[in-house]
């Protein structure tokens, strides 16, 4: 794996070499020896998948507060996403500032989200999947999300959301950033 850094300091891209042949394709999906000075002492407590159908369909913006804060590591594994990342952290000098990075079956890139950051996507292709390994398991009562158009944050989102099957009615229902917010706590 091969590990970059981005934008905003603590948001990182692994690329990974994909070996093909007659049979297919193989990738490493996760390896704890080349992400170990990213993931530290911190461990996977859950690994979940989405598929999302429709091309244009945006799900996020997500995250979790302390003391259930999480990073998450994304890959897609079928389709393609443009995978956004939002810094909220409190006195962070990228405070609200955003990321975004093509990822797809394709270029085996995979997204490392800190603590302290909202993550959404938008699917490009129809049937994209994202696989995502968590640092902590989800707890409803510490969750939050940020309206997927707040105009402090200003995302481009690259496509049109459709207006039927392009968002759940849970994120579509996410609020803006209060005027007042001052980020997000270890």
């Amino acid at each position: 794996m091969r590990i970059t850094a981005t934008r905003l300091p603590g948001v990182m891209l692994a690329e990974t070499d994909v070996r093909t042949d007659s049979r297919g394709a193989f990738a490493r999906l996760y390896c704890e020896t080349d992400l170990a000075a990213l993931v530290g002492t911190r461990h996977i407590a859950q690994i979940n998948q989405s598929t999302t159908l429709q091309r244009g369909a945006v799900r996020g913006l997500h995250y979790q507060r302390s003391p259930h804060a999480e990073m998450k590591l994304i890959r897609c594994v079928q389709g393609a996403a443009w995978d956004v990342a939002v810094d909220l952290r409190a006195d962070s000098p990228t405070f609200l500032k955003w990321q975004a990075v093509e990822i797809s079956r394709d270029n085996a890139r995979m997204v490392i989200v800190p603590e302290g950051f909202a993550h959404g996507f938008q699917a490009l292709t129809p049937g994209c999947e994202l696989l995502y390994l968590h640092t902590k398991s989800y707890d409803p009562t510490v969750e939050g999300g940020v309206a997927w158009n707040d105009r402090r944050i200003g995302i481009d989102w690259p496509l049109p959301i459709p207006e039927d099957g392009g968002m759940s009615d849970r994120d579509r229902g996410l609020p803006s950033l209060p005027p007042d917010f001052g980020g997000l706590t270890a």
